[in-house]
């Protein structure tokens, strides 16, 4: 029988394979996803995941049930957090961390030091 790796273990593997991707520790205990300067969101452990989209982006996520309020910052627009309970949420966090770091790309392109050689 295979065991299955940890939420933070199946999300850390996959981000940290896009280029440019590094990772820190926190504030709180956070495990925190940057490409360059950028932070892509942060974990708390195996049942959290944290991020900041532009309002409009929080909006429609918000309104799609992806994301709920960051519970330190109620009512504070693109200032969020997911749950991580289920594989879905597993993937979905996957998905959104990919939402920021294409959103970073796009504006700031890939660090030199993460430049893969021709």
């Amino acid at each position: 029988m295979t065991r299955q790796a940890s939420a933070s273990r199946q999300i850390t593997d996959e981000v940290t394979s896009w280029p440019g991707v590094t990772t820190a520790d926190g504030n709180w205990g956070a495990f925190v996803f940057n490409v360059g300067k950028v932070e892509l969101g942060h974990l708390h452990g195996e049942r959290s995941a944290h991020f900041v989209f532009p309002k409009e982006i929080w909006a429609d996520l918000l309104a799609q049930a992806r994301i709920e309020e960051h519970p330190m910052f109620p009512g504070k627009a693109g200032i969020c957090a997911r749950r991580i309970e289920t594989e879905d949420d597993v993937r979905d966090v996957i998905a959104l961390l990919r939402l920021n770091y294409d959103r970073a790309l796009e504006r700031h392109g890939v660090p030199d030091e993460a430049a893969v050689p021709v």
